[in-house]
């Protein structure tokens, strides 16, 4: 064979295997592009699944934690409740404790007996035959005087009556220092209530109590008679004297 026809041959043969490897590379390269494109749609999908776990997991938790941070703070919030309400509580003892301290207040009155209290007894010029009784109380609180005075003059086993027209429509209540009156009608001055005696002392006695206060008469004692009889306490000494 001549040296031309084999140079021809030659070519012909590298522009075949050029060829073939041409179409040799252009199907690698599908099928790497077609590879690369599977791979990335399985990453990109893996991905996006992974990212919705993620996601799914971080909501979750974050609910979770949210609704554990509402529990803790209704918890707290009712704490905080708690501790008003005892502050409140607190602030309405002491109240009552000021309260309390009031000696004219109503809550803090006592009975008015012997133990606070000082009693005198005098006759007066009119009306006849009346002597009026005063009360003072010596304590340090305001006391109600219950019902009316029980009078025992002398020795007598018996105390006088009521007038019960006298009767005041609500106690007579004292404040410290303050001043109560009831007035006794000692004797009948028609003479009906016989012929009397002459008493030289005077014990006062209260409704609820067994102890009696002494209150000093006049010099030459008072008449009395089996008319004798006594009005409830009032507050005006003109009230107890016009009965």
């Amino acid at each position: 064979m001549s040296a031309s026809a084999r140079r021809s041959r030659t070519r012909l043969f590298a522009a075949a295997t050029l060829a073939i490897a041409a179409l040799t590379l252009t199907a690698c390269g599908n099928d790497d592009a077609s590879g690369t494109r599977d791979e990335g749609a399985a990453n990109s999908s893996s991905t996006a699944k992974d990212s919705a776990e993620d996601s799914a997991g971080g909501s979750s938790e974050g609910k979770g934690k949210s609704e554990s941070g509402e529990a803790l703070g209704g918890a707290d919030s009712g704490g905080g409740s708690g501790s008003e309400g005892s502050g409140s509580s607190g602030g309405g003892e002491n109240t009552g404790g000021g309260t309390g301290s009031d000696p004219n207040d109503p809550a803090n009155r006592t009975p008015c007996t012997a133990d606070n209290t000082s009693v005198a007894a005098a006759p007066v010029s009119r009306p006849l035959n009346y002597m009026l009784i005063t009360i003072t109380n010596t304590g340090s609180t305001m006391c109600d005087l219950a019902g009316y005075p029980i009078l025992k003059f002398d020795d007598a086993q018996s105390v006088p009556p009521v007038i019960e027209d006298s009767k005041p429509q609500a106690v007579t209540s004292l404040k410290p220092g303050a001043k109560g009156y009831a007035a006794a009608i000692l004797s009948a001055g028609d003479g009906s209530g016989g012929e009397g005696r002459t008493a030289q002392g005077l014990q006062v006695g209260f409704q609820g109590s067994d102890k009696f206060a002494d209150a000093a008469l006049q010099a030459k004692g008072v008449h009395i008679d089996d008319k004798l009889r006594v009005t409830y306490w009032l507050s005006d000494s003109a009230d107890a004297l016009a009965s």
